[in-house]
């Protein structure tokens, strides 16, 4: 038996109209996370640019091979002309990113630095254990 559908050109006009964010000007962005994961012979290294986040708002941890990082930006502005205010902005929003790196690192001789608006991870492999065969009694 076949089956007909009815086509309703506004449907598809209308959907998602509600939804989409409204700009009024340039305000307080979400924060954003750009991440650049290289990997040497004996260790990986993990850029990420972190504009407009504090050093102590920063969380490395390191669970085996994965690598989680997250960050909180808090941030408020307001605009003030003579005694009134025109306008107020506050943002608070997190932003993570998690790599499983396919091998485990040594957190014991990981290091981070924090310069500029990037956090620089050099996270030292470690050392491949062999398997150990059992013998039997």
């Amino acid at each position: 038996m076949n089956e007909l559908t009815r086509y309703d050109p506004f449907d598809d006009f209308f959907r998602g109209f509600f939804v989409r964010p409204i700009e009024m000007g340039k305000g307080i962005e979400a924060p954003d996370m750009k991440v650049d994961v290289k990997e040497q012979d004996k260790a990986f290294l993990i850029h990420a640019e972190m504009p407009g986040i504090k050093k102590e708002d920063i969380h490395v941890t390191i669970d085996g091979p994965v690598v989680s990082i997250s960050a909180e930006r808090k941030e408020e502005k307001e605009e003030k002309e003579g005694g009134r205010v025109l306008r107020s902005e506050r943002y608070f929003g997190k932003v993570s990113r998690s790599f499983n790196l396919g091998q485990d690192i040594d957190e014991t001789t990981a290091s981070a630095k924090f310069d500029n608006g990037v956090l620089e991870l050099t996270l030292p492999k470690k050392a491949a254990t062999q398997a150990k065969r059992l013998t039997i009694d």
